[in-house]
């Protein structure tokens, strides 16, 4: 099996060249969608994520298809909020285990559902310790995993959390303040989690403008994921994606 998206994000955390993905709710999908994909094709994006925490309709297979049919290079990984969310056609998989919360059915209940699905398909499996921050106030994300978040202002929690998913064989980190946050995940927390845990760092919520993306990326995260900020202006990926190229040239 080809690990393509486990290659590209190793890459970006042992290289530390900075990482980007759209994280498309499918509930939020339109008909300007396909006019959407085609602005982004010339951008620096490194991935698209499909999922969100609740999605009312049953369309996961075919938005994966109409994305991969305006886009195929661009690789796609499911971001799942349960395992109604999986689908085959997808390139890889964020296998969450939600280690900050101690809600069993996502530490391990719903992997239990999903796991013979899983070995049907040829899907990339990425084991990732899933861990939701304080964004300042309560999110889907927060009332759907019924868990507490860990609190912003303490990164030992953080890093005690990330620790021990490390510890268990987890192999990816995703600090996320949940879509729409108030406030993103601290750039403290971001720092603290890096320097302790050698692993890829992915990290969302909240950042919504170009200077809080940038401060993320300046903590330590090798990835930062754009759901709600590219839904209100997809303007957004577009400064993400050229202040990349900035650094990049500059980099060289």
């Amino acid at each position: 099996m080809k690990r393509k998206v486990a290659e590209r994000l190793k890459s970006l955390s042992k290289s530390g060249r900075k990482g980007l993905a759209w994280l498309i709710d499918p509930d939020d999908v339109d008909e300007g969608l396909g006019k959407k994909l085609k602005e982004i094709e010339q951008l620096h994006l490194d991935f698209i994520f499909v999922g969100g925490s609740l999605i009312h309709q049953n369309n996961v297979y075919e938005l994966i298809t109409t994305i991969r049919s305006i886009i195929p290079k661009i690789p796609i990984v499911i971001f799942p909020g349960n395992t109604l969310q999986f689908s085959a056609n997808a390139d890889a998989l964020l296998f969450l285990s939600l280690i900050s919360g101690r809600n069993p059915d996502l530490l391990i209940g719903q992997h239990v559902a999903a796991a013979p699905l899983i070995a049907q398909s040829k899907i990339e499996v990425l084991p990732t310790g899933y861990m939701l921050v304080d964004g300042g106030k309560k999110t889907s994300v927060h009332y759907m995993s019924q868990t507490i978040p860990l609190p912003n202002h303490n990164p030992e929690l953080s890093v005690a959390t990330a620790l021990a998913g490390q510890y268990l064989g987890l192999q990816y980190f995703y600090l996320d303040a949940g879509s729409g946050a108030a406030e993103p995940v601290s750039p403290k927390i971001i720092k603290a989690v890096k320097r302790k845990v050698d692993a890829p760092l992915l990290v969302g919520g909240g950042l919504n403008t170009l200077e809080k993306i940038q401060k993320a990326y300046l903590a330590g995260a090798d990835v930062v994921i754009v759901g709600n900020g590219a839904v209100k202006s997809m303007g957004l990926l577009r400064e993400v994606s050229d202040y990349l190229e900035s650094i990049r040239i500059l980099a060289n």
